[in-house]
């Protein structure tokens, strides 16, 4: 899937606003942690390739819809594990703070029931992720013996590791919390002392811990005290004991964060060596949520089980579009397609615009994307053969920075179409050659279908929707080329889009009633009705061009209906090739052949009347 047709299929981003939402991957995505909804997006933008391996993701699928109340239990405590995947990565850098370690943990904590609900899965797939399921219980009863539940965020804020995880740090912490003991003890013993009933130990981050004593009862302070500071109505004093004891709780607060500090990382490393563990185990649990995933997504969005092979054809009974089927409020109306190499290569699609062509072609490729990465697909019945690339020539999109015009990138993304495709390509086309004049494009559009039904040993299976209704005539000679055209019904001057894609070529377009829906001002509608009708009716004025004017309007300017070339010209262009063929140019002398040439001049340069 190139970048071109993941853009235009809208699988992970929406063409309106860049966002994710209305896209294939919004629809689908119903994964409960973070590795999963990742990994579901690596597998839609990667299809398989192989029956045996999308094979196996159906089973796993089928008998997880199957199970619809342990696939409910089991998505629910898969909640509990958090981004596995992330915090692996973080502890493996060196980059993981406390609570990274605490997120891992709890993470791993529903790892043994989540084993022990998969064990009653009987698919290979499950089967083979309960073979290797570790549940890592050693990495969790590590990060639970030493790391608190609530640690702070940051090393430097303390408050870390858990007690009774270090001798050392449980010493140092009984120190430092005994402080309000020592001094309710301090106090009191002093008050006794001096009989000073006043005295207060007291500490504050200036000048630490002190001794006030009211001036009244200075004449009773004892001599081994030291005086520190001198206040209005009372000093401060230190005594030997006092110094002492603060030392050592100052000591053992810087002790306890370098202490703290080195633990963590001792745990963090201890972590670290179980990376890859990790990892794999990020991947299972990825892995099963995507598989139950996709089957909650089969359940309720009722997609059925498609049968993939390695033949060439697609044959999708009542598909319907993934993402148009949530959005629109009436029921989306479903079609059928075969798609083959034999007798139906290529589907010419004609119809009016707003009709559901678009929308067939975009149902059809992501129908086959969405069997190949395993899931169910919305049909009634679907048989997929391999598609080895999608490409798509879809929508109208300039890059004027680099000098590309609209034109220009069709024909680009048209030529990596013809160069590239393969016998097992599925080819997306979708009004080639409308960037350019009508007669152009025309050109380009019917040569790029006979190439694609024409080359020598490949068959690309594609879907051609266009306007060109001259391109319904390729089936006259091609024998697998055929018409298909979205139905539609008139019904008192309505037109009633029936979304219904049927066979055969379509005799109108409908593109002035698509314009009567946008809100084109009436008057401009009627104009343009008068319009298709003297051109359809070929009805010409006296200069033999079609009648345009109307409401005694001057004829316009002749010049503007070069799209418009009178039969007699073709006639005239016939009769002067043929004339040319006819010359034996052998017998002509130099002088002959400037008279003949000096004729045929003549005759096209226009007459007096300047026809």
């Amino acid at each position: 899937l190139d970048a071109t047709t993941v853009r235009n299929l809208e699988l992970v981003r929406n063409l309106r606003e860049g966002k994710v939402k209305d896209t294939l991957l919004d629809v689908i995505d119903f994964t409960v942690t973070g590795p999963g909804g990742r990994l579901l997006r690596s597998w839609l933008l990667r299809p398989l390739f192989d029956t045996k391996e999308i094979a196996a993701r159906q089973d796993g699928v089928a008998e997880a819809l199957g199970a619809t109340i342990g696939r409910r239990e089991l998505r629910e405590v898969l909640k509990g594990v958090l981004d596995l995947e992330r915090l692996a990565g973080k502890i493996a850098l060196a980059a993981a703070h406390p609570r990274d370690l605490v997120a891992l943990k709890r993470s791993l904590v529903p790892l043994p029931q989540i084993q022990l609900e998969l064990g009653a899965y009987s698919a290979e797939i499950f089967r083979a992720m309960f073979g290797r399921w570790d549940n890592a219980e050693d990495v969790a009863s590590l990060i639970d013996k030493a790391i608190l539940d609530e640690p702070a965020f940051l090393l430097t804020e303390g408050g870390i590791v858990k007690d009774g995880w270090n001798a050392e740090l449980d010493d140092l912490r009984s120190v430092s919390r005994s402080g309000k003991s020592f001094i309710a003890q301090l106090e009191k013993r002093e008050r006794e002392r001096t009989g000073i009933g006043s005295l207060k130990v007291r500490y504050n981050r200036v000048f630490g811990y002190y001794i006030e004593v009211t001036k009244p009862n200075l004449p009773q302070v004892p001599a081994d005290y030291m005086r520190k500071q001198t206040l209005v109505n009372s000093e401060r004093f230190l005594t030997p004991e006092l110094k002492e004891y603060e030392e050592k709780v100052l000591q053992a607060e810087e002790r306890i964060g370098v202490l703290e500090h080195r633990l963590f990382l001792e745990v963090r490393e201890a972590a670290a060596r179980e990376t890859h563990r990790l990892q794999r185990i990020a991947a299972d649990v990825a892995a099963l949520d995507v598989l139950l995933a996709l089957a909650e997504c089969a359940a309720r969005r009722n997609y059925v089980r498609p049968e993939i092979d390695e033949g060439d054809a697609l044959r999708i009974e009542a598909g319907r579009h993934p993402v148009i089927e949530t959005s629109q409020a009436e029921p989306f109306i479903p079609n059928d397609l075969e798609l083959d190499a034999a007798s139906n290569q290529i589907l010419i699609i004609t119809g009016p615009n707003m009709g559901g062509k678009s929308t067939f072609l975009r149902q059809a490729a992501l129908i086959s994307i969405l069997g190949q990465m395993g899931s169910f697909v919305p049909a009634r019945s679907a048989t997929l053969g391999l598609v080895d690339r999608i490409f798509t020539r879809i929508g109208a999109m300039d890059f004027l920075s680099v000098g590309q015009s609209t034109f220009m990138v069709e024909m680009l993304e048209t030529a990596s179409i013809l160069h590239n495709a393969t016998s097992r390509s599925l080819i997306l086309l979708d009004e080639v050659g409308r960037g350019t004049s009508t007669f152009d494009g025309l050109s380009i559009a019917w040569a790029v279908a006979e190439r694609l039904h024409e080359r020598e040993g490949l068959r690309p299976k594609t879907l051609f929707a266009t306007h060109y209704h001259e391109l319904t005539e390729l089936a006259l000679t091609l024998p697998r080329i055929k018409n298909y055209h979205v139905s539609v019904r008139e019904w008192k001057e309505e037109v009633v889009f029936l979304r219904k894609i049927v066979p055969g070529p379509s005799d109108q377009s409908y593109g002035i009633h698509v314009a009567k829906l946008a809100g084109i001002p009436k008057d401009v509608i009627e104009r343009a009705r008068e319009i298709l009708f003297n051109l359809e009716k070929q009805e010409l004025d006296e200069a033999g061009l079609p009648r345009l004017a109307y409401h005694g309007r001057a004829a316009k300017d002749r010049s503007q209906m070069l799209l418009f070339v009178e039969d007699r010209e073709f006639a005239l262009l016939r009769d002067l090739k043929d004339e040319i063929e006819g010359l034996d140019l052998s017998s002509l002398t130099p002088l002959d052949a400037l008279n003949v040439l000096a004729k045929l001049k003549g005759r096209l340069e226009p007459g007096p009347s300047g026809q």
